[in-house]
């Protein structure tokens, strides 16, 4: 499933919450909204940004992390592969 990079999460849709934010970054990333080596938008403007909970948000990036497509470093953020 492909999604829009600037779409919007989506309450009353049957995909969960953390999918759709899933989905939404791998097509930023894939845009190229982020440099191999950067960190990306960080949980807390994510939280933000989607109005989502800070475990919503972690879960996402934790399906990228599977993905190989970013890589966390503790105290540091979340960066690009």
């Amino acid at each position: 499933m492909e999604f829009d990079p600037d779409a919007e999460i989506d309450p009353e849709a049957p995909l969960t919450e953390y999918k759709q934010l899933a989905g939404i970054l791998r097509a930023r990333l894939a845009r190229g909204d982020w440099e191999a080596g950067r960190r990306i938008a960080s949980e807390t403007d994510l939280t933000q940004q989607y109005g989502l909970a800070r475990s919503t948000v972690r879960r996402a990036i934790a399906v990228l992390v599977e993905e190989g497509l970013v890589f966390t470093v503790p105290q540091r953020g979340t960066f690009r592969k």
